[in-house]
């Protein structure tokens, strides 16, 4: 089986890069000392101490199992890529609830980026999927629980 392409920003590639970085080079040695430490409290079977540091490392580890593994398969958005004339990934888009007139900007993003409380929506979200390839001044239509809510891309650009 194929392993799926991931697809991230340059912001986003950076960010992963910086979390394995400190994950390898500060956290593994702060949590192997809690280790060292926690043996020199005695029998390692009733040690609290010693099975949570055990814990943390293994989420640590696994963690750093998982950047390594996006970082394999990614695919990062070339600025050149990112377009204005459309909404692409890499794009910020402004909407218009056109009920509402309420207007929100969000950062087009792979699903591995997303993270819509700080205005990073997929490409696979509903809003990303009905605004993917669309332009300035189009009208989209979105399912949401409460019913469709219908959009307005007001203005696309490229992430300063």
């Amino acid at each position: 089986m194929l392993k799926r392409e991931i697809i991230l920003t340059p912001g986003g590639y950076r960010k992963l890069v910086e979390e394995l970085r400190f994950l390898v080079t500060k956290r593994r040695k702060e949590v192997a000392k809690r280790i060292r430490d926690a043996i020199t409290f005695g029998d390692l079977n009733e040690n609290s101490e010693y099975d949570d540091a055990k814990n943390e490392q293994a989420f640590i580890e696994g963690r750093i199992m998982q950047i390594n593994e996006i970082l394999s398969r990614a695919r990062v958005i070339e600025d050149k890529h990112i377009k204005t004339d459309r909404v692409t990934l890499g794009s910020v888009v402004t909407l218009r609830d056109l009920e509402s007139g309420e207007e929100v900007e969000y950062l087009m993003v792979g699903s591995i980026e997303a993270d819509p409380d700080n205005h990073k929506i997929s490409n696979e979200s509903p809003v990303g999927r009905a605004i993917m390839g669309k332009k300035a001044g189009q009208v989209v239509k979105v399912h949401a629980p409460q019913g469709y809510i219908k959009y307005e891309i007001v203005n696309i650009r490229k992430a300063n």
